[in-house]
């Protein structure tokens, strides 16, 4: 059974940073596209970045460049997301994912596997 846990969102001021994790478990993990995206209240979820299954290859979206950093280390499976520089328009949800195909996929079409997500809120 394959699990993303995501952990690390909490309360953070603006101008803040905040470091999430995600665990996946029951997939070969480093052969795995990991992408974060994430859900305001009343949106859609939208990519936030991602990175291909080496670590080779990242993308971001553009409201989160220079200020957010995806990585991973496969001999000890999380992948994180470095978010500095919060702003309150950035509160949402934020969820792991998973893609088989290895690549990064910046449409959540692409990811086969999802975690519950963690709440990442911040204050003004």
């Amino acid at each position: 059974q394959v699990q993303l846990v995501e952990s690390g969102g909490g309360l953070v001021q603006a101008g803040g940073s905040l470091r999430l994790s995600c665990a996946a478990s029951g997939l070969p993990f480093s052969s795995y596209a990991m992408g974060w995206f994430r859900q305001a209240p009343g949106k859609e979820r939208e990519f936030v970045t991602g990175i291909s299954w080496s670590g080779g290859t990242k993308h971001y979206d553009d409201s989160v460049k220079g200020r957010f950093t995806i990585s991973r280390d496969n001999s000890k499976n999380p992948v994180y997301l470095q978010m500095n520089s919060r702003k309150p328009e950035n509160t949402a949800v934020y969820y792991c994912a998973a893609d088989a195909w290895g690549m990064v996929e910046m449409t959540k079409d692409g990811y086969e596997y999802w975690g519950l997500g963690t709440q990442v809120t911040v204050s003004s």
